[in-house]
C-alpha cells in the first residue's frame, strides 16, 4: 500500500502476487520485470505503467517485448526463454516433461521461465521427414498433429512414400508418420496378396454372328508395386480391360460350336496374351478362367431342340439295334428246334402250360401229335 512517504518520494508500492510477473515501465521506458512480493517502483507525476502477467498462462506477449531484450537482455534472459526455429526446422517444445506445443517454420514462443522447466527437439526437414512412433503417439495425445501426416500399412501390404509427386522408398508394415511442413507427402498401400478379379455379363460377336455373354475370372497380384503405381492409373481396372479386349478378341475368331467345343484351348490362348500385358506393369496373372458362356433365349431353344434330336436319334439306333438282336435270337431258336423234335416237343409242352395258365378248362385232341394245330385253332377263336 502507498503510503504518504512514497507519496512524497514519487513513489508506488506495487504488490505482486506468486502466480504474477508485473513488466514495469517509467517514462516511456522499460524499467524491469519484477516477481512476487511488494516492490516501491517510481511514479512521479503518474508515469509509472504497469503490465501484469499470469505465469500460468506461460506465453508472453507483450508489445514491449522487444524494448525489454534489446534494454535489459540479462533480465528478459532471467525471466523468460525464447524458440525459433528458421525456414526448415520445426520445434517440438515441452514443459515440464509433457508435450506443450510444436513450432512450424519461421515461428517464435517467448515462455515465461517460471512456467517451466523448458525443454525443445528441434528437426531439420531437409535431413528428416520420419517422425519417431513414440512421438507421435504423444502428439496425437496432445492433439498437436496439425503439422503432421500418419499412414498405417498393413501386413501383407507395402506403402509407397511419395514427397512432391517423386518416390522416395518402400514402407514396411507399421505406422508411418512424417512431418507435411512445405511437403506433400503421399502414400500408396499396395496389396501384395493373391486376389480375385470378375467379368460378368461381357457381350461379343461370334463369328456366326450370334451374340453371346461370357463371365471370365482372374487371380493376381502385385509383383512390383513401383511399376504397378507408375505405369498404369489403375492396375485392376488395366487387368479388368486387358481381360475384355483378349477374350473378345480370341472369340471373335471362332464360331458358336468351336467356343462350346474348344473351351479349354481358348483359354490358354486368350489367357497368354492378357499374362504378357499384365507384366509389362509389374502384375503378376496366375489362373484365368472362362467360367461361363451365356447364349441368347432363342438360340438356347435351337440348341436344346437340337439336344432333344440328337437323342433321340441315338434312342432309336438303340432300338433297332435291340429288335435285331432279338430276331437274331428268335431265328437261331427257330433252327434248333427244327433240327432236335425232342426240343419243339419241350417247347409246345411250355406253351401249353402258358395256356393252361390262363384258362379254367383245357381239352386236348388228337392226342400230343395235334397239340399244336389245336393251340393254333385256339388262338384263332
Amino acid at each position: 500500500m502507498t503510503t504518504f512517504l512514497d507519496m512524497i518520494l514519487g513513489r508506488q508500492r506495487v504488490l505482486v502476487k506468486a502466480n504474477e510477473r508485473v513488466l514495469a515501465l517509467y517514462r516511456g521506458e522499460v524499467l524491469g520485470i519484477f516477481g512476487p512480493g511488494e516492490h516501491a517502483l517510481p511514479n512521479r507525476r503518474g508515469m509509472l505503467e504497469l503490465e501484469r502477467h499470469d505465469v500460468n498462462r506461460p506465453a508472453f506477449a507483450s508489445a514491449y517485448e522487444k524494448p525489454l531484450f534489446d534494454t535489459l537482455p540479462e533480465v528478459a534472459r532471467r525471466e523468460l526463454t525464447v524458440f525459433r526455429t528458421n525456414s526448415r526446422e520445426v520445434a517440438v517444445v515441452e514443459r515440464d516433461g509433457e508435450l506443450h506445443t510444436v513450432l512450424a517454420p519461421n515461428q517464435k514462443l517467448v515462455v515465461w521461465n517460471a512456467a517451466g522447466p523448458w525443454t525443445e527437439t528441434r528437426v531439420d526437414l531437409k535431413d528428416r521427414l520420419d517422425i519417431d512412433p513414440e512421438l507421435m503417439r504423444r502428439l496425437t495425445r496432445a492433439r498437436r498433429t496439425e503439422l503432421t501426416t500418419a499412414f498405417i500399412v498393413n501386413d501383407g501390404q507395402v506403402g509407397l512414400l511419395f514427397v512432391d509427386g517423386m518416390n522416395q522408398r518402400t514402407l514396411e508394415p507399421g505406422m508411418h508418420a512424417f512431418w507435411n511442413v512445405g511437403k506433400t507427402i503421399q502414400v500408396r498401400v499396395v496389396d501384395l496378396k493373391r486376389q480375385s478379379l470378375d467379368v460378368t455379363g461381357q457381350e461379343l460377336l461370334t463369328r456366326d454372328k450370334v451374340t453371346i455373354r461370357v463371365n471370365i475370372s482372374a487371380e493376381f497380384r502385385v509383383a512390383d508395386p513401383l511399376k504397378a503405381v507408375s505405369e498404369v492409373k489403375d492396375f485392376a481396372d488395366a487387368l479388368y480391360r486387358a481381360l475384355q479386349f483378349a477374350f473378345r478378341q480370341t472369340l471373335g475368331t471362332l464360331t458358336l460350336d468351336q467356343i462350346l467345343e474348344r473351351k479349354v484351348t481358348v483359354n490358354a490362348e486368350a489367357a497368354e496374351k492378357v499374362r504378357a500385358d499384365m507384366a509389362a506393369i509389374g502384375i503378376e496373372v496366375s489362373a484365368i478362367e472362362l467360367k461361363d458362356v451365356i447364349l441368347p433365349g432363342e438360340m438356347r431353344d435351337l440348341l436344346n431342340q437340337v439336344v432333344a434330336a440328337e437323342k433321340q436319334a441315338e434312342a432309336n439306333i438303340i432300338r433297332r439295334r435291340e429288335e435285331t438282336n432279338a430276331t437274331r435270337s428268335l431265328l437261331n431258336t427257330a433252327k434248333v428246334m427244327a433240327e432236335n423234335p425232342v426240343m419243339l416237343r419241350l417247347k409246345e409242352l411250355e406253351a401249353l402250360e402258358a395256356i393252361a395258365g390262363k384258362v379254367e378248362r383245357l381239352t386236348i385232341h388228337n392226342g400230343t401229335a395235334g397239340l399244336m394245330n389245336d393251340i393254333v385253332q385256339l388262338r384263332d377263336k
